[in-house]
């Protein structure tokens, strides 16, 4: 890799970096901030409950719209608006006045941040060679653990004990950023390739949602949908639910939130181990290794009868579950084109989006029937091996891997 190359991946992998903390901010923004937003507006446990799925509902279209337009007019003009839409919509968190207007701005600023997500994968995956995206990915990636647990700590400061302040914390960061972005981010050179076809006669080619299911795509989208889906489906239960499992386990609430942290804090470095061994070991090797790795933890987590096993298996979790989505992230970089790449990993994204939303729902319902912490972390092992399929047929499509 030429100089100007290294210098170009380093900058685009380091603010990608930067928005992914801000994103791991976002996702335990809503938690942390709960109790606060339940006294201030008068909510009651369903009414926060729709708060909390606002936000992720609005991920969805936003992942489906940026990762499309970002393959039609360009990668940074689309994050760049993503993150602005994002920061305006965080600081409007505080200023509402109305519990549905709430809502509004939860559910546009999770559209800012869906948009967002797809285009970071692409711009770390396409800042380097084939043979880096892994690595990229994952480097990239880890600043959403790493912002999650460094919004835990400032939660327990006096700082963090004012709902407000986590907004404003949330909002101001990312307009900090888009000047940096503007100045400093430089456009994929891979998309820029295809807007300069070689003869003037030859068009540029558009990215179009049907090019997902065309022949050369068809297996690898539907095998890449299913294992998004299920995934994320048990990431979002163990963010979601984890301090709460704990508590079912007889733990106290602080002893929760202890082991939340090291889920996050083992996360980031699942996340960076896991996207180099993808460039370095064949990826059936990986897959093996990381889904065999959350079948360990959510086992540990089963038999776990003391705060030390707990804790432990709690990292277990983290390392593997963060790390896996790192890694299919990675894959969504390496299994399309460049033309759809932004479309595939946005699509994709968003059915992991639903399966993030259907995940802490069953996992409450589970709870409220009765079937305890258990009974929730024994549903989740039937999800890991599904995707695990899925993900191991994906790599027999895929020549050389």
């Amino acid at each position: 890799m030429q100089k100007s190359d290294r210098q170009h991946a380093i900058v685009t992998v380091a603010i990608c970096f930067l928005i992914a903390v801000i994103e791991g901010l976002d996702i335990q923004a809503a938690g942390i901030a709960a109790a606060g937003i339940r006294e201030y507006f008068g909510l009651d446990s369903s009414q926060l409950g729709v708060f909390f799925s606002a936000g992720i509902l609005g991920l969805l279209p936003g992942a489906l719209v940026g990762g499309r337009f970002a393959d039609r007019i360009g990668r940074k003009k689309v994050l760049i608006g993503s993150v602005a839409i994002f920061a305006v919509f965080t600081l409007c968190t505080v200023w509402v006045n109305s519990f549905n207007s709430l809502l509004l701005v939860r559910f546009l600023a999770g559209a800012g941040l869906g948009a967002a997500m797809p285009i970071l994968i692409t711009l770390a995956s396409e800042a380097v060679s084939l043979q880096n995206r892994g690595r990229a990915v994952g480097l990239m990636y880890c600043g959403m653990p790493v912002g999650a647990a460094i919004l835990s700590l400032v939660a327990s400061t006096e700082f963090g004990a004012n709902w407000k302040n986590i907004f404003y914390l949330g909002g101001l960061l990312p307009i900090i950023v888009i000047p940096v972005m503007m100045w400093l981010l430089p456009e994929s050179k891979e998309f820029l390739k295809t807007q300069n076809p070689k003869s003037a006669t030859e068009a540029a080619p558009q990215a179009a949602f049907k090019e997902l299911l065309n022949a050369d795509n068809l297996f690898r989208t539907l095998f890449i949908w299913v294992s998004y889906f299920f995934t994320l489906m048990v990431v979002y239960i163990m963010l979601s639910w984890l301090p709460s499992l704990f508590t079912e386990l007889g733990f106290s609430r602080k002893e929760g939130a202890t082991a939340q942290f090291y889920f996050m804090l083992s996360a980031t470095v699942g996340t960076v181990i896991l996207g180099m061994l993808t460039d370095r070991w064949k990826k059936a090797y990986v897959i093996v290794l990381m889904y065999g790795g959350i079948l360990a933890g959510l086992l540990a987590l089963n038999a776990a009868s003391s705060l030390d096993q707990m804790y432990l298996a709690a990292a277990l979790v983290g390392a593997f579950v963060i790390g896996c989505q790192g890694v299919l992230y990675a894959f969504g970089g390496i299994v399309y084109p460049t033309e759809v790449r932004g479309t595939g990993i946005g699509v994709a994204s968003a059915v992991g989006r639903i399966g993030a939303m259907l995940g802490p729902a069953i996992a409450g319902a589970l709870l409220n029937a009765g079937f305890g912490a258990a009974g929730v972390i024994s549903a989740a092992i039937p999800c890991i091996v599904i995707s695990a399929v899925m993900m191991l047929l994906l790599t027999r499509r895929m020549k050389g891997v």
